[in-house]
């Protein structure tokens, strides 16, 4: 009997047995090909792919996926960057299909890219006979859409979008193939593929592996074997869109990138990039339980990035592009020229009249000194730092402007607006990992190109003593929350600032200047612009600004004749300051050495003849600026050596800038040009006053100054007092400035 039924079990459990088959109608009546008919046309589009990578050919009569393909292979590069608009022209339904679904065509094109590396790289060596994975990247000529254009109808389809990268975190690797294993009965899962992009893949709950016999898995028993993981880096980047292209009152939109193999590593923060890649969707964040169900089918958009370039044009990074052949050559041309240097002063701001010193120094400043590393491990700065100090209206601002886009890297920042931690470095907490983690202020994001800071004159004090480092050692060193490290700042500073009063006032002398020395004599060259009244300078001066707003439309088409176009002249500078780095030549460096000692016996004689104790700015610190200067205009003509002609310039252009503004009398005090009788006046007024005045009291200033007068001081050492008493925070302003408070 328990035969027989064992028998008959056994005949119902057999596999179609009296099977009848399960018929189906679809009333939506969709047209699905079945799965043969899908993978036979994903068979003939990868065959189609395969011809096109071997056999297209381009109007210089070339293959010219093949040779590249080949190429990079050799050079372990494993990469293939492809025209959209080539795939179009070899078959246009195919250029179409991946534009559409590029989700299901990219990887067929991946394999099809191998396949033919697989053909032209044979005999491989020894040790490399198995073919690596090949990424294709994509290019196109297609018009730019905006980052709000961006709507549920792209979806899975192929963008292409411009903005600014404003963030970009670490690599890190995402797996490609995973194996798991289960902890209870140790089977393997091996190869399991998964997609690409910030999707994740849910792993199996309970273990399929038929355990007879034995007790069954538990639920969740799966766990992933790193070992035997493929992994690919992969780094997560945040896009913001153009500044240009936020309507008026909005708030620029921002788009999460997924980069990964050759794209890593790519672009920096502050780089201006334009990116092909897919409109993809990943799951948001964890809701609450009740909201969570209402947001089951909302997911957040991302793209998944396929192709990238980063734009050389404007602001930003863009001293790493590389140089055509024929750019070199029209370098070279350029550099052949004799009157280099005028030409590249005459094209810093073209449309900003006069200022020929001024301009030049700014070149100086952007083509820099050459770096010098000492036998002890010590550097010299080749950076050269200009300060520009004057009356408003000189036109200041426009140049740090120009500087900003005519460098390769450039920064520029405002002085109010601008703390220690923005322009050095700080310390925050990242939002994710909850550790401290260290971000770069505008003289780290400058490394290797220009900070412009405006308005120097509004910062505050203990922000602008942040910066001294940076200014000589050219290194930010940094001891909070944990983190103690250096970070390199080997940019050039650039500043502008006004008078203590506003416009500049003769009759102040050294009061005009609310700089202290430890700063002043950080700055290579120092002018002093001041807007004097001249009825010739000013008819031309207006004839340039009439002409300029009247032909606002042709002069930005047509450039003036003698002058480099600003995108030229920002690879001309980032080339020279690769390629060029001259050292002082025997005969210059001698003559150099006895200007220096002329200059020094030349401020005794000045003391013989006014009976004034001076000391001349020329310290050796000031010697090093007139080095670093003359490299420069040796490199603005790629002179492996700084001549005698070089020096004479450097010199003459000290002498006009720091020089003429410290013998003015301007900067007495700051370079130690205060007499000592004078010093000694100021000691005994600051004396009196202290014992006069003590502290919480308030007495009016014009008394102060009345008594001090009838005792016979100089109106000038009473206004210093109160000046370098104010400044230092002893006394303070009260009552519409009228009236002065003792503080301590």
């Amino acid at each position: 009997q328990l035969r027989a039924n064992y028998r008959v079990v056994q005949v119902m459990v057999e596999p179609g047995f009296d099977d009848p088959g399960i018929f189906f109608s679809d009333p939506l009546g969709s047209e699905q090909p079945d799965d043969d008919e899908s993978e036979r046309r994903r068979a003939v589009d990868q065959r189609r792919l395969s011809d096109f990578v071997r056999n297209f050919v381009d109007e210089q009569h070339t293959f010219k996926y093949r040779e590249q393909l080949k190429r990079n292979y050799n050079l372990a590069r494993f990469r293939l960057e492809v025209s959209l608009q080539d795939v179009s022209a070899f078959d246009e339904e195919l250029g179409e299909r991946l534009n559409r679904q590029p989700t299901e065509y990219l990887p067929l094109f991946e394999n099809a890219a191998r396949e033919v590396a697989d053909e032209i790289t044979k005999p491989r060596p020894l040790g490399e006979e198995n073919i690596q994975d090949i990424q294709v990247m994509l290019k196109s000529d297609a018009a730019v859409q905006h980052v709000r254009e961006l709507k549920s109808d792209h979806m899975a389809h192929l963008v292409k979008v411009s903005g600014i990268i404003i963030s970009a975190s670490g690599i890190r690797a995402k797996a490609t193939r995973i194996t798991l294993q289960c902890r209870s009965c140790r089977n393997f899962l091996p190869n399991i593929a998964i997609k690409p992009g910030l999707e994740g893949y849910a792993i199996p709950r309970r273990c399929p592996s038929d355990t007879t016999g034995q007790p069954k898995c538990p639920v969740d028993s799966f766990y992933i074997v790193p070992d035997k993981c493929k992994c690919v880096d992969f780094q997560v980047l945040k896009l913001q869109e153009s500044p240009d292209s936020v309507p008026n009152g909005e708030m620029p939109r921002h788009m999460q990138l997924y980069v990964d193999r050759y794209l890593v590593d790519q672009v920096v923060p502050g780089n201006r990039v334009t990116v092909i890649g897919i409109y993809s969707i990943r799951r948001g964040a964890k809701m609450s339980k009740g909201r969570d169900r209402m947001s089951v089918g909302i997911r957040r958009p991302y793209l998944r990035v396929v192709g990238i370039s980063v734009e050389s044009e404007g602001p930003g990074r863009s001293a790493d592009v590389p140089f055509t052949p024929d750019e070199e050559v029209e370098f070279r041309r350029l550099a052949a020229r004799s009157d280099i240097c005028e030409t590249v002063a005459a094209s810093i701001a073209p449309s900003i009249y006069g200022s020929k010193d001024i301009k030049k120094a700014i070149a100086a400043l952007l083509f820099g000194g050459a770096r010098k590393r000492l036998p002890d491990g010590l550097t010299r700065r080749g950076d050269i730092n200009l300060l520009l100090l004057g009356d408003p209206g000189t036109a200041k601002s426009q140049l740090l402007k120009f500087v900003e886009k005519a460098s390769p890297v450039g920064v520029y920042t405002s002085g109010k607006g601008s703390s220690a931690a923005g322009l050095t470095a700080s310390v925050m907490r990242d939002p994710s990992t909850r550790n401290f983690v260290m971000e770069g202020g505008a003289m780290v994001l400058a490394d290797g190109g220009v900070v412009c800071i405006d308005e120097f004159d509004k910062m505050r004090e203990d922000d602008r003593v942040a910066i001294h480092e940076a200014m000589e050692q050219q290194t930010i060193s940094i001891a909070k929350a944990g983190i103690t490290t250096t970070l390199n700042s080997r940019c050039s500073v650039l500043a502008a600032a006004n008078s203590v009063f506003g416009r500049w006032d003769d009759t102040k002398g050294e009061t005009n200047v609310d700089f202290m020395p430890t700063i002043l004599s950080r700055f290579d060259m120092i002018f002093i612009v001041k807007d004097h009244h001249d009825e010739e300078k000013d008819m031309t001066l207006a004839k340039h600004v009439m002409q300029v707003h009247l032909n606002a439309v042709q002069t930005a088409e047509s450039q003036p004749v003698g002058e480099i176009d600003i995108n030229l002249l920002k690879k001309y500078i980032a080339y020279c300051r690769s390629k060029c780095g001259p050292r002082l030549s025997v005969e210059a460096a001698d003559k150099l050495k006895n200007r220096y000692v002329l200059m020094r016996s030349g401020a005794k004689q000045h003391e013989r003849d006014t009976e004034k104790k001076t000391m001349i700015p020329i310290t050796v610190r000031q010697l090093e600026a007139i080095i670093r200067i003359s490299e420069s205009l040796a490199k603005m003509s790629l002179s492996p050596f700084a001549t005698e002609s070089h020096v004479d310039e450097a010199l003459r252009l000290f002498q006009v800038s720091t020089l003429e503004a410290a013998m003015s009398g301007t900067l007495a005090g700051a370079e130690g040009f205060t007499r000592i009788e004078d010093q000694e006046e100021i000691r005994r007024v600051e004396r009196q006053l202290k014992q006069r005045f003590p502290i919480g009291s308030q007495v009016s200033e014009q008394r102060i100054v009345q008594d001090f007068l009838k005792q016979k001081y100089s109106e000038k050492a009473i206004t210093t007092v109160i000046h370098i008493m104010l400044r230092r925070g002893e006394l303070q302003h009260r009552m519409q400035r009228k009236v002065l408070f003792r503080v301590r």
